[in-house]
């Protein structure tokens, strides 16, 4: 492992294992800790003129770029300790013989069996392919491929109906595709022109790795790229799909025969529910647009489509040669990664996703003690709480509107640390074939999701592994979820100062509450369901405000030429300015409540309230490659680290107050946005 991440492992783990003298009011920092924050610093940086660089700067120039990573920061170091962690459970595992997840770790690290079984285990599949013949041929192989959680031709996901959302709907939408979005089909810039040149090239290699002539590989390859460049014709770009009323066009069996002429009854067959009532289109344009696509497409072409992304899918579960090219092309030309990850990291990766529960019982029982959980459980309380103490400071809101919105946020239910009910993976089969077993799990997952089509809708049920390092809100369910794996340094300790943990994972709940009022959460109402529940004149003035974040993001360049786009990112960006509001203010509220002195030192030349705003910004540390910022600034509705930090705080004017920044500096402008 690289020795920068070593380094920062240690460092994290001692700032674990130092105990406090004077939890639990958390007043001051242990050594670990404050040595950590003040070498993450660049003090000879201004704070007003660029505060991501005052706070991160000397992580930074300190930190490599890791190898085999293509963006490195403190979200990434946390994923690389857990892993860690994982690591140990799943090598501790592989020592019982008749431990099924130990099993599975097993066989994905066996190399030398899997370059033994070269394509034997894709080979019924890949004869299914060389059956199709038409379109219905097509939609039952189709169907078979979504059993295995293969994205092929279009997505099929279950949740709930945005109109009904104790049901569970099925929505199909817009994909298929092998480059990261449509745009890539149809840019013009010289990069996103070499980029499909290279594409090109890789289609065509991993034919030739799987028997084909060099010849009949380009040739297979170029008809792919001409018939994916028809499904990117057909698609919505990405800012378009953000809107839910987009995503949302619901339709009987018979409504979706007559909507798209496609044998949808052999496709809903091969998927083992010939029963399903309805479906939503995610957008009902593609299908239209998908009928013409796949009537007009030669045979053949339906079959090279199918090879290709059966292999793409099954790529890293293959001998070296496919490993080595598939990274060549999707790590090294695309995101700019100069080396392979280790395989011990990709099995993790791949237990998780299989096994997560299994793994995460574990990882949880190691990690995520009793009182982080009720550390964790008193700080949403308190955002909570903050953010219903800003509502009556909102000027725009009506009376009736805010009432709703405080409801809406009581009626969030959190989440924290694990599930309730764990999974019982005892009927998925696990075997000492890599990929055999990795199909096996994918079926197993899918087989749950496609049962609950058309069904009651599962509360308890958690749509991430407890040592995942992310958190969500989901608005058809209204609640908040936050994995133990995120409530680990540099996020949360239960016993750092609170000013670390509210501007650290404060900030991360502040930022899932505000999802459920950003442009998009905030059309479902407190029980999830879709529907306007603003006064039309509210709901204008918020467009108002949105449109100024919108443009204000628009402004920012992540690389020469290349800017987010704020339309893209929206909701991430209104998410990012209301929760640091929000986690600020409930900060301010607990050191008032435990007699802690805001603007008394902390640590090292900072105040409690200085310390909240640097332990947020360093939250957002981060490095990565041109090759990435720009996949990222097409695809990610987040924006670049870099303006995670700046945008919210430029645009609060605590923030300023804090670091006495004079009006009219880059951190304290005079033109601001404001939503929440």
């Amino acid at each position: 492992m690289d020795r920068s991440i070593l380094l920062a492992v240690a460092t994290l783990l001692a700032a674990c294992k130092t105990p406090r003298s004077d939890a639990p009011g958390a007043h001051v920092a242990n050594e670990a800790t404050s040595a950590e924050v003040t070498a993450a610093m660049d003090r000879a940086t201004d704070p007003c003129d660029d505060f991501y660089r005052f706070a991160c700067g000397g992580w930074i120039d300190a930190t490599p770029l890791p190898p085999d990573q293509p963006r490195y920061g403190r979200f990434q170091a946390l994923r690389e300790r857990n892993n860690l962690v994982l690591k140990g459970i799943l090598e501790r595992a592989a020592t019982r013989p008749d431990d099924k997840l130990g099993q599975f770790w097993r066989s994905c690290m066996d190399e030398s069996a899997i370059e033994s079984r070269g394509l034997a285990t894709l080979a019924p599949t890949l004869a299914r392919v060389d059956e199709v013949s038409d379109a219905a041929s097509l939609f039952a192989l189709i169907g078979a491929l979504h059993r295995r959680e293969q994205r092929v031709l279009f997505d099929l996901d279950v949740e709930p109906d945005y109109k009904a959302p104790d049901v569970n709907l099925a929505f199909l939408s817009q994909g298929g595709l092998g480059l990261p979005d449509r745009e890539f089909y149809r840019g013009t810039d010289a990069r996103l022109v070499a980029m499909r040149e290279g594409y090109l090239a890789h289609v065509a290699r991993m034919f030739e790795l799987s028997g084909m002539a060099p010849a009949a590989a380009t040739a297979a390859a170029g008809d792919v790229f001409a018939f994916e460049q028809q499904l990117a014709e057909i698609a919505l770009p990405r800012e378009d799909l953000r809107e839910p009323e987009t995503r949302y066009h619901k339709l009987d069996r018979a409504g979706l025969d007559a909507h798209a002429a496609l044998p949808w009854t052999a496709y809903f067959a091969a998927l083992g529910r010939p029963d399903v009532k309805a479906v939503s289109l995610a957008p009902a344009s593609y299908f239209t647009g998908l009928a013409a696509v796949v009537a007009k497409a030669p045979p053949a072409t339906l079959r090279h489509y199918l090879r290709w992304h059966i292999l793409h899918d099954a790529a890293q579960r293959l001998p070296a040669a496919f490993v080595q090219a598939d990274f060549e092309f999707y790590g090294k030309t695309l995101r700019g990664q100069a080396e392979l990850a280790p395989r011990w990291k990709r099995c993790v990766e791949e237990s998780d996703r299989a096994m997560g529960e299994t793994i995460g019982r574990e990882f949880v029982a190691e990690h995520f003690g009793a009182k982080s959980r009720d550390v964790a459980v008193a700080m949403i309380q308190q955002v909570e709480s903050a953010f219903a103490v800003g509502l009556p400071q909102l000027s725009w809101m009506d009376a009736a509107t805010r009432t709703a919105a405080e409801g809406k946020m009581r009626a969030i239910v959190n989440k924290i640390g694990y599930p309730e009910q764990w999974r019982d993976y005892s009927k998925l089969a696990v075997g000492d074939d890599h990929l055999a077993n990795v199909v096996a799990a994918s079926e197993f997952d899918a087989a749950r999701r496609i049962a609950d089509i058309d069904g009651p809708v599962d509360s308890k049920r958690w749509e991430m592994t407890p040592p995942t390092v992310n958190a969500y809100y989901n608005p058809s369910g209204n609640e908040m979820v936050f994995p133990a794996g995120i409530l680990q340094p540099p996020f949360f300790h239960h016993e750092w100062p609170m000013a670390m943990n509210f501007g650290g994972i404060g900030m991360v709940m502040g930022h899932e509450l505000t999802h459920g009022f950003d442009d998009q959460g905030r059309k479902f109402d407190g029980d999830g369901t879709l529907r306007e529940w603003w006064a039309p004149e509210v709901g204008k003035r918020f467009e108002e405000r949105a449109a100024c974040v919108e443009e204000l993001y628009s402004g920012y360049e992540v690389q020469p030429g290349v800017h987010l786009s704020g339309k893209l990112t929206l909701g991430e960006n209104i998410a990012d300015l209301g929760g640091i509001k929000d986690s600020h203010r409930a900060f301010l509220q607990w050191a008032a409540d435990n007699g802690v002195d805001p603007h008394a030192q902390a640590m090292d030349g900072l105040t409690h309230e200085q310390l909240f705003f640097v332990a947020f910004s360093q939250i957002w540390c981060s490095k990565s490659t041109p090759e990435t910022d720009q996949v990222m600034a097409m695809t990610d509705s987040h924006s670049h680290p870099r303006y995670r930090v700046n945008g919210p705080l430029a645009n609060l004017p605590e923030f300023g107050a804090a670091f006495a920044c004079e009006a009219g500096t880059p951190m304290r402008p005079t033109d601001t946005c404001e939503v929440w």
